[in-house]
């Protein structure tokens, strides 16, 4: 734990260094206060374009962080050839995994904290005061955490595996398919070749389930969300995330480094 606890903490220390990440933050807070205005011209439904806008920028900078940093995480220690004086101490690859993983985390956590901070000085300013209903704005930018969570871990898994183009397109890509999972349990699969109707199904099973995480609707709307559907996403978060890395794990540790 001691030195995973030092990666993800030297991860970090490398992330609040980037420039890059200041700005996508302060793009996501000029996007928040954007939203003000436009809320001032769409009269009676303030409040709902405010939180509707304010959660999309959140969700949207969050995810570019996630895969664009995530997954230069493990390329750069290569290219840079800092890898190689890591692992030479007594640091093992999978330690390294889960240190970077959390040091993205860590990262994600404290500047979707940020956002969200810029989110509710907005509400407050429009409204003037918070309502009991304004607490799933609060559930949402949660389940965009765990959302981002989980594309941490793909990112890291397509990184220990090939090239940073391919590992953003391939985790972009499952994202995006990610999306879709409610449309493809929807399917006529009556309409379909039996063997792709069967692909598709275990595909809905397979592939990171984000419709789950999709409260944006509620939170605009001041529509509490459930709570057995906070644990529950809690819950796949977790373990969809620790399937991920187990496996980017194994994969990073038979990669050749030479």
């Amino acid at each position: 734990m001691t030195h995973i606890g030092a990666v993800a903490l030297n991860t970090f220390r490398e992330a609040v260094r980037d420039r890059v990440l200041y700005n996508l933050v302060f793009f996501a807070l000029l996007m928040i206060a954007a939203a003000i205005i436009v809320g001032q011209i769409s009269i009676g439904i303030e409040e709902v374009v405010i939180v509707t806008l304010g959660l999309s920028a959140i969700s949207f900078i969050g995810l570019l962080i996630a895969i664009f940093i995530g997954v230069g995480l493990v390329y750069k220690e290569m290219d840079k050839r800092t890898l190689y004086a890591l692992l030479a101490k007594p640091v093992r690859r999978w330690e390294f995994v889960l240190g970077k993983y959390a040091g993205l985390v860590l990262t994600l956590t404290v500047n979707t904290a940020a956002m969200a901070i810029g989110l509710f000085v907005a509400m407050l300013y429009v409204k003037h005061s918070l309502a009991h209903g304004d607490a799933s704005v609060l559930v949402a930018v949660y389940f965009i955490a765990l959302k981002l969570t989980i594309v941490v871990a793909l990112a890291l898994l397509f990184s220990s595996a090939t090239t940073p183009l391919l590992s953003i397109l391939y985790t972009a890509g499952l994202y995006i398919a990610g999306n879709f999972i409610q449309q493809m349990r929807t399917l006529r699969t009556d309409l379909m070749n039996p063997t792709l109707a069967m692909v598709m199904r275990w595909l809905s099973y397979v592939l990171p389930n984000f419709d789950n995480f999709e409260v944006v609707g509620a939170a605009a709307h001041g529509r509490s969300v459930p709570g057995a559907l906070i644990w529950q996403n809690t819950l796949y978060a977790a373990l969809y995330s620790a399937i991920v890395l187990a496996a980017a794990a194994w994969v990073f540790s038979r990669r050749n480094l030479k």
